[in-house]
């Protein structure tokens, strides 16, 4: 099948399948497995163009609610945490588009960025992970309890324990990622629970309801902001492609879904490992990639 808006032809069964073993595996970390998807569209299926950006968006759009869903009727959704990410996330992936289309239209530097944003990511998180084996596991399964949600501190119960962290800290962190998400064209949300778990030291099977719902508001900004500023680049691709985003993410849908569901069954450094080797192999390709 050709999708003329990517430029590319593929097999119409091959989006959904790729997305669903993506997002089955990212979401219990709470990505949504955008940042994923992207590398496999302009590596393997050669859609490089600003559109791809938007089209990972409609990913996200179509893909999350599953998981949303099941976060939310088991009781890990942190409802302060989630409004937050999306106070802060959304105007920074609207900047974030911008610098997108107008200063990294170029595939080749645009994989430079995403290298480097990736690679900080995964190194981070593999220190956490070592660092994690000296100490005791945090419990997997449990419900969320909110204890306070002020413009000072979030805190919230889980699984015994309460959690707490700075307001201000985590609407800054959620706008910085914001942009780096606007520009990698995966939602804010959708790389800021690694930050989440490797900054604030918050248990990943607390943030991931919160980073997915945050991923899928603003994943709705940015697909209305590069379809409406497409006219402005009659030049080259802006606008997402509907059909290939559609068909991405309904294989997200019953990933997000299904692995929402398994997340409290799987250990956190499991999930935290799955997420730093995903990151790091992509990470290391682009930059081999740039240097040669």
């Amino acid at each position: 099948m050709y999708f003329p808006t990517a430029g590319i032809e593929t097999n119409p069964l091959l989006p959904p399948l790729v997305s669903f073993v993506i997002s089955f595996f990212t979401s219990m970390g709470g990505v949504s497995g955008a940042f994923m998807l992207l590398p496999f569209q302009m590596t393997i299926l050669g859609y490089a163009s600003p559109s791809v950006s938007a089209t990972n968006h409609l990913y996200n759009i179509v893909a999350i609610p599953g998981g949303v869903y099941r976060y939310i009727r088991e009781g890990r959704m942190v409802w302060p945490l989630a409004w937050a990410v999306v106070l802060g996330t959304l105007p920074g992936v609207l900047v974030g588009a911008v610098i997108r289309v107008r200063y990294l239209p170029d595939p080749r530097h645009f994989k430079l960025f995403v290298a480097f944003v990736l690679l900080y990511i995964g190194l981070r998180m593999g220190r956490n992970i070592l660092l994690d084996k000296r100490r005791p596991q945090p419990a997997s399964a449990g419900t969320v309890t909110p204890i306070a949600f002020t413009t000072s501190v979030i805190a919230y119960g889980f699984a015994g324990r309460e959690y707490r962290t700075s307001t201000r800290a985590v609407f800054i962190m959620s706008l910085v990622v914001g942009v780096v998400g606007g520009i990698y064209g995966i939602g804010g949300g959708s790389i800021i629970a690694p930050f989440f778990v490797a900054f604030l030291g918050l248990p990943v099977h607390t943030v991931a309801g919160a980073a997915l719902l945050g991923t899928f508001v603003t994943s709705i900004a940015g697909v209305v902001f590069f379809q409406g500023i497409a006219p402005l680049y009659p030049h080259m691709a802006v606008a997402p492609d509907w059909l290939l985003g559609i068909l991405f993410g309904l294989g997200g849908l019953a990933g997000t879904y299904l692995g929402a569901r398994m997340q409290k069954h799987v250990r956190p450094n499991v999930i935290k490992t799955m997420l730093v080797l995903c990151i790091l192999i992509v990470a290391i390709r682009y930059l081999a990639a740039f240097v040669v």
